[in-house]
C-alpha cells in the first residue's frame, strides 16, 4: 500500500487502523512523506481517542514512532504533533516517555 492509502486506512477506522499507523512508523525512518502523514494523523480526534493500550492512544503511538526514528525531519514532525496535544495530555505523554521536555524524549520501539 502507498503512504496515502495507509493514512486513509488509519483515518477511516476499522480493525487495521493500528497496523496502518505502525507501518507508517516503519517507513518514517527513510520516508519524509510517511512522517508528514503520521504528524497529520496524530491530530485526528479519532486517533487521539483510540487507545492502543492504557494511556497510549494511536496518536501517541504516531508521535512516539516519529521520535524513535531519530531523523531530524521526523523529530520536527513529532515536536509539532506534540504541541498540538492538550497541555494535560502533553504532561501525561512526557511522563510516559520519561522525559521533562519533548526534545529529551528518545523512545525505542
Amino acid at each position: 500500500m502507498t503512504n496515502e492509502e495507509l493514512a486513509k486506512l488509519a483515518a477511516s477506522g476499522g480493525p487495521y487502523r493500528g497496523k496502518a499507523v505502525f507501518e507508517l512508523v516503519d517507513r518514517a525512518h527513510s520516508d519524509d512523506d510517511a512522517a508528514i502523514r503520521l504528524d497529520r494523523l496524530s491530530r485526528l480526534p479519532a486517533l487521539r481517542e483510540d487507545r492502543a493500550f492504557h494511556l497510549v492512544s494511536l496518536a501517541w503511538a504516531a508521535i512516539i514512532g516519529l521520535l524513535a526514528t531519530e531523523t531530524s525531519h521526523a523529530r520536527a514532525r513529532a515536536y509539532a504533533a506534540f504541541e498540538a496535544l492538550a497541555r494535560t495530555e502533553q504532561t501525561d505523554f512526557l511522563a510516559y516517555v520519561r522525559a521533562e521536555r519533548i526534545e529529551d524524549a528518545h523512545p525505542r520501539i
